[in-house]
């Protein structure tokens, strides 16, 4: 296989750059906040979150799913907020990657399984454009990691070869998803490690 150098850079954005949007740690501190039966929570939103982050719904068919299922005491905008508010900047991650990226000589593209009001609050509130070239979202492609469709239409919409890709993920399934179509993967663990990875990939870019 021709050996060529890595021009395209592929991202996950939760557990990297950010908290998780929805995690089940958010979901059970709303539950306690709200008074909520955790097991069903948890039951309902296995069945529709899926879903969600396809596009399927949006978030207030999710949210009367899995919360406004039964009469509540608060408001559906008092949930909501408390969704957005979970999403925080990881530490160093955001903020270094900004920098690196004005002189990287890469094209940083986003893959990344969201719904969209918490995808477009999160790019707005944590300015990703300065970032990211470009998202391939879920709710916006209707596709979903670990499918492989949704790698293949990131490095056709970056017009991107899998020699010429890396990819960073926080699980290693969906890092593996993007290996075996040719990429090269790494499940990110630590801001020291992936930091590493990314200075030496922008210096063998410039041997």
């Amino acid at each position: 296989m021709e050996t060529l150098a890595v021009k395209f850079l592929f991202f996950d954005i939760g557990g990297i750059l950010l908290t998780n949007g929805w995690g089940h740690e958010s979901r059970e501190e709303a539950a306690k906040k709200f008074g909520l039966d955790y097991a069903e929570v948890k039951e309902l939103h296995t069945f529709i979150f899926n879903v969600y982050e396809a596009s399927g719904v949006d978030l207030d068919e999710y949210l009367d799913t899995v919360v406004f299922n039964h009469p509540r005491d608060f408001t559906r905008e008092d949930f909501k907020n408390f969704m957005f508010e979970q999403s925080k900047e990881l530490p160093d991650m955001l903020a270094w990657l900004k920098e690196w990226r004005k002189n990287c000589g890469f094209r940083i593209i986003a893959i990344n399984n969201e719904g969209k009001e918490l995808n477009d609050y999160r790019i707005k509130k944590f300015k990703l454009h300065e970032v990211f070239d470009a998202f391939v979202s879920s709710c916006e492609v209707g596709i979903r990691k670990p499918d492989p469709a949704i790698f293949k239409l990131a490095m056709g919409i970056a017009m991107a070869q899998p020699q010429e890709s890396v990819y960073f993920d926080d699980r290693k399934m969906f890092a593996l998803a993007a290996k075996k179509l040719g990429m090269r993967a790494y499940q990110h663990t630590s801001f020291a490690t992936t930091k590493k990875i990314l200075e030496d990939l922008k210096k063998e870019n410039l041997k």
